[in-house]
């Protein structure tokens, strides 16, 4: 593991995309920024598209990201909804393969689990606990839930990655298990 990396955070969106980008040394995270991609004016749907890889490819510019932890798209009844969210969050994909930046996804549940501990917390208890766990001021949070959301991905990926276990890669059961007796014994 690097002694410091940065992550960037993504919760797609065609009206407003929020980033939010985190500074990890060691077991400890800081928030570097979060925001928006506004494109509310934006009528053209293409234009939106070429907006978001612009902005996203100019926050990795800045940043210079290590990993990239992105929203998977929930599923909804809305096809074309789901249409729109599957294009921008590959086009922020899209942005990151570029520059070579590993992505991991993660399901909207699992993100307000690992913030929370409750999968079907809201969007204001997940943004309570980022403001908590980073220790943001009142002026640091942002008008627009989706950049919470966004920093929420990042710090899931935070404490995804950061879990011992998670740094050790087994060839097979057998494997595992020689390696973990402790843990084995009680199976």
């Amino acid at each position: 593991m690097k002694a410091e990396r940065i992550i960037l955070g993504i919760d797609p969106g065609t009206n407003i995309m929020g980033y939010g980008l985190i500074r990890v040394v060691g077991n400890k995270a800081e928030m570097i920024a979060m925001g928006v991609i506004d494109m509310r004016k934006m009528s053209d749907p293409y234009l939106r598209l070429g907006k978001i890889f612009e902005r996203v490819t100019g926050i990795i510019t800045e940043f210079l990201p290590d990993e990239m932890a992105i929203e998977a798209p929930f599923f909804g009844k809305n096809v074309q909804s789901m249409l729109k969210l599957g294009r921008a969050q590959g086009v922020a994909i899209a942005a990151a393969i570029e520059r070579d930046i590993p992505i991991h996804e993660y399901a909207p549940l699992k993100i307000k689990m690992a913030i929370t501990g409750n999968g079907s917390a809201s969007k204001e208890q997940v943004a309570g606990m980022l403001k908590r766990l980073l220790n943001l001021s009142a002026e640091e949070m942002p008008h627009f839930m989706d950049a919470t959301d966004a920093l929420g991905a990042a710090y899931c990926h935070f404490m995804q990655s950061n879990r011992p276990e998670s740094r050790v890669s087994y060839k097979s059961w057998k494997d595992f298990a020689q390696r973990n007796q402790q843990k084995v014994k009680g199976l």
